[in-house]
């Protein structure tokens, strides 16, 4: 049995994934941290050895992606919804 608690968190919580230019970990850092103030982002993680530096987030579903876009470009990088 699934508990209801569960399905009331699951339901709120979006996974986003973006395609960056973030090519090392002081930018990873200094982007965690732009993003660690944003309303609503759970957690995150940026994958600097995938060939796209994929970025990762799960966020409640008020934050939308071009919210989470415009936060990434504002820090002088690339942003785009990986398909």
């Amino acid at each position: 049995m699934i508990s209801p608690f569960y399905l009331k968190h699951k339901s709120t919580m979006n996974i986003y994934i973006f395609k960056t230019n973030i090519e090392t970990k002081k930018e990873a850092d200094n982007i965690k941290k732009m993003l660690s103030s944003a309303l609503g982002i759970k957690q995150f993680s940026i994958d600097l050895e995938d060939v796209d530096k994929v970025l990762r987030i799960e966020a409640h579903k008020i934050l939308d992606e071009s919210k989470i876009i415009n936060e990434v470009i504002s820090g002088g990088f690339s942003c785009e919804e990986l398909e």
